[in-house]
């Protein structure tokens, strides 16, 4: 019998013992892949939403998420007054349940006049009027969610409204907007004069940096935000994601580790004669860790896929959780299954060492005298 046989062999005649190693692995890969996805996916929705619309940087409220941001229109024009600056155009973000399926759609309140600059491309029908309170257009991607087009009507916020036109954006979180009339956005949620964010486009030629620093100069009360990093000075939102993550990973991996060194240890007091007869027929030490590293790395690897089915299975009960459907739109990357994977081999390993050097130091005599 090869040396892969005997490991195969082992784990086949103790089925019980290998379901239980695997099983401990498994739980600790489906919290690490729902983690992963879950944190990247949160990223990727708190950043997209500054993607929206044709600008260099966004201005955002110091410390608040986008959704939560205000800004002052007022302020918004002394900004659009900045050396450098070419546009500035205010947004409004608000949300609303439409319906059990859609419990938080993002609304949107913007100027007519603003559309084009800001990057709404009309698909169907026509814009709304600057001071219409019933006419609303839809993002594409939402229209066909809840099955609407030009000239349906629908509820939201407790009114009926018209809906006038079809709109995309270019990015899959403005694609599933509905979009206001500014004032009547702002009306109806009572924060006039206010806005969410400032979408900032730069005179030609001048560095978008130096706006920045001249708008963050000016008005400490505001942040200018260009990527991530930007975003994670000014907000401590995707710190704590990534804080929440590398946590429940940790977590995950004291209790995989825990498990598999629990099973592990409990199967070397019940092989203390096999590894004896083992060292008396000359296996070295080493070739006794081998055996038992590679018994349970197999074992690791196979809890390892099984983890990535639940992890696959618990991102789909996550996504559908009214706290967090639609904001939450799973992101998968081949990243974030080999960190899964990487995981599973790493639990394995180490849960296995210290089992597997006991039965390397067991004397063969002491080991052979055991019942």
């Amino acid at each position: 019998m090869t040396f892969l046989g005997l490991i195969v062999h082992n784990i086949a005649a103790h089925k019980l013992r290998a379901l239980a190693t695997a099983g401990a692995v498994a739980i600790g890969v489906m919290a690490v892949l729902a983690l992963g996805v879950l944190t990247m996916s949160l990223r990727a929705s708190a950043t997209e939403i500054l993607q929206v619309g044709k600008a260099d940087f966004t201005v955002v409220q110091k410390g608040a998420n986008p959704l939560e941001s205000v800004i002052a229109q007022k302020d918004l024009a002394d900004m659009g007054r900045v050396r450098g600056v070419h546009s500035l155009i205010g947004v409004l973000l608000e949300t609303e349940k439409y319906d059990a399926s859609h419990p938080a759609v993002i609304e949107v309140g913007l100027d007519p006049a603003a559309q084009e600059p800001f990057g709404v491309v009309i698909l169907q029908g026509r814009s709304y009027k600057p001071d219409a309170t019933n006419e609303v257009m839809l993002g594409y991607a939402l229209a066909q969610s809840i099955h609407k087009t030009v000239g349906d009507t629908l509820v939201i916020g407790g009114k009926k409204r018209t809906v006038v036109g079809i709109y995309r954006t270019g990015v899959a979180f403005g694609d599933a907007t509905i979009m206001f009339p500014l004032t009547t956005l702002q009306a109806e949620n009572q924060v006039p004069g206010y806005v969410t964010l400032g979408f900032v486009k730069v005179d030609k030629g001048v560095p978008v940096p130096v706006v920045k620093r001249r708008i963050a100069k000016k008005f400490v009360q505001y942040a200018p935000i260009a990527s991530l990093t930007d975003f994670g000075r000014t907000s401590n939102t995707l710190t704590l994601v990534d804080a929440a993550n590398t946590g429940g990973t940790i977590l995950a991996a004291v209790i995989a580790i825990s498990g598999v060194l629990n099973t592990t240890l409990l199967s070397f007091f019940e092989r203390i004669r096999e590894f004896g007869v083992m060292r008396s027929i000359g296996w070295s030490r080493f070739r006794v860790i081998v055996l038992v590293l590679g018994e349970a790395l197999v074992v690791g690897i196979i809890g390892g896929a099984f983890g990535l089915l639940l992890g696959w299975a618990a991102v789909n009960v996550l996504q559908n959780l009214p706290s967090l459907r639609g904001f939450f739109v799973p992101q998968w990357s081949a990243a974030v299954f080999g960190r899964s994977l990487y995981f599973a081999i790493g639990v394995a390993l180490l849960g296995a060492l210290y089992p597997a050097v006991r039965a390397a130091l067991i004397s063969p005599l002491e080991a052979l005298r055991r019942e």
